[in-house]
């Protein structure tokens, strides 16, 4: 699966109760997500991104806001002046769900990647 193809999917509300993709099928979706990063048990998706200053880093972050929103699906968000990291995970079931690939991939899009 390509990035386009996961960023033009929609998030599904999830209710819980599923159990969290297993480490084969989330490293294959990280292939679509370039610049993020699996954790080592493979339980959250992250990335770091350096802008050139705070209202850069204002600007996107603010953009991400608005996506989530839209989306429900929200990432874990922490703003360092110029630096922005990003935690995506599903809440619901402690661990990675297709939702926070999609998510990944629309936030790839805002940054222009």
């Amino acid at each position: 699966m390509t990035q386009e193809i996961l960023g033009a999917k929609t998030c599904v509300p999830c209710q819980g109760g599923i159990p969290p993709l297993d480490p084969e099928k989330a490293n294959e979706l990280l292939i679509s997500t370039p610049n993020w990063v699996l954790n080592e048990d493979a339980t959250r998706i992250s990335q770091s991104i350096i802008f050139k200053d705070f209202k850069e880093a204002m600007k996107f972050v603010n953009q991400v806001a608005t996506l989530a929103e839209e989306e429900g699906h929200h990432p874990d968000i922490s703003i360092h002046w110029n630096k922005v990291d990003l935690l995506l995970y599903t809440h619901k079931i402690n661990g990675l769900h297709e939702n926070d690939f999609i998510m990944a991939a629309k936030f790839n899009r805002v940054r222009g990647l």
